[in-house]
């Protein structure tokens, strides 16, 4: 029988292909100079077949009404990638550099402007009030239940001294999960190493000094203001 992937995944399907074809174009010429590949329209064809099977294993986290399901949407795919360099021998560390260097530059593609008032908005006192309700809400039991591969977190707020205007303590990982079930265990951390170029090209400076992936009990995001020019 085949795999299924969810309705909500399965509308914004396109987009999200055309975003993994985009993130190819963009690797191809790390792919032979960092890893050492040939035969790239192979490797190609191999990640976007994975990219089907990753899609079929993306958890239900609650679609448009959860923040979450953004952040699946826009990183699993590479998982695809990792497992597929990984096959083909290539190092964690290199996959790491490869997909950090993709997705920045991928980033970058984004007028400025956008950029920066995308971050703007996430900074906002607006959205803090949202972070604020969704963690509580993430946190519940009837959320736990219905939502079991979701993410759990706590709004932290800055305390006397601290720099940060707020920050998030995750203190369970959808993707953590996910790596848990699928065995992607050993790739993980290239996926925790997305965040810092996804708020800094947003205008944001992320700081963290542990993750659940590394074996921490909670990941402490603090998120503070860039200076502008």
């Amino acid at each position: 029988m085949a795999e299924i992937i969810h309705p909500f995944y399965e509308s914004h399907r396109g987009a999200m292909e055309a975003a993994m074809c985009h993130r190819l174009d963009l690797a191809e010429a790390m792919l032979r100079e960092c890893a050492h590949l040939s035969g790239i329209a192979g490797i190609r064809q191999e990640v976007m077949d994975e990219f089907e099977i990753v899609l079929t294993q993306m958890p239900y986290v609650g679609g448009a009404a959860s923040r979450m399901s953004d952040f699946f949407m826009r990183l699993i795919g590479f998982m695809a990638i990792s497992r597929v360099l990984r096959r083909h021998g290539v190092s964690l560390s290199v996959i790491g550099e490869i997909e950090r260097e993709t997705y920045k530059a991928q980033l970058l593609t984004v007028p400025e402007a956008e950029r920066l008032a995308s971050g703007r908005q996430f900074m906002s006192s607006e959205n803090q009030a949202l972070l604020r309700e969704q963690a509580t809400q993430s946190a519940t039991k009837s959320h736990q239940k219905e939502f079991p591969e979701d993410f759990v977190y706590d709004f932290v707020e800055p305390g006397p001294g601290d720099s940060f205007e707020f920050g998030i303590d995750y203190k369970a990982c959808g993707f953590c999960k996910f790596a848990a079930r699928h065995g992607d265990k050993d790739i993980l951390p290239n996926i925790c190493g997305l965040d810092f170029d996804a708020y800094a090209t947003r205008g944001i400076h992320l700081q963290r000094t542990q993750t659940l992936a590394g074996g921490a009990s909670h990941c402490n995001f603090r998120f503070s203001r860039l200076p502008t020019d």
